[in-house]
C-alpha cells in the first residue's frame, strides 16, 4: 500500500505562486509515475500534470502549460507542483496520484492511477 501526503496548499492572490509537495511512503518511488489532479465541487477530477517514473518527461493540461511545473525527486520520495501566475480559476482541491510504472506513457486519466493523496486546498483570490 502506498500512502501519499500532500502539503503546500493555501490562499494566494491572483498572479502569485505556490509550491505543492507530495511525499510517498513507498520503497521504490523511482518506479512510480506521478500525477497531479484538481477538483472543484460538483465536477470530476481534472488532470493538471504528470511525470514519468524516471522524472525526465512531463505532460501538462493546456490550461496550466507555461505556468505550472511538475518535478520528481526520487531521493526524497517527493513530487512537486510549482504553480506560478495563479488565476482564480485554479482554485480547487489538488490531489497527487501514483501508479507503478516503468513504461514511457503520459497518464492524464484518473483511472490510470492506483493511489491517491487526501488533497490540499488551493484558493486564488482576485
Amino acid at each position: 500500500q502506498v500512502q501519499l501526503v500532500e502539503s503546500g496548499g493555501g490562499l494566494v492572490q491572483a498572479g502569485g505562486s505556490l509550491r505543492l509537495s507530495c511525499t510517498a511512503s513507498v520503497r521504490s518511488f523511482s518506479m512510480y509515475a506521478m500525477g497531479w489532479f484538481r477538483q472543484v465541487p460538483g465536477k470530476g477530477r481534472e488532470f493538471v500534470a504528470s511525470i514519468r517514473w524516471r522524472g525526465y518527461s512531463t505532460y501538462y493540461a493546456d490550461s496550466v502549460k507555461g505556468r505550472f511545473t511538475i518535478s520528481k525527486d526520487n531521493a526524497k520520495n517527493t513530487v512537486y507542483l510549482q504553480m506560478n501566475s495563479l488565476k482564480p480559476v485554479d482554485t480547487a482541491v489538488y490531489y497527487c496520484a501514483s501508479t507503478p510504472s516503468n513504461d514511457y506513457t503520459d497518464r492524464a486519466d484518473p483511472t490510470e492511477y492506483d493511489y491517491w493523496g487526501q488533497g490540499t486546498q488551493v484558493t486564488v483570490s482576485s
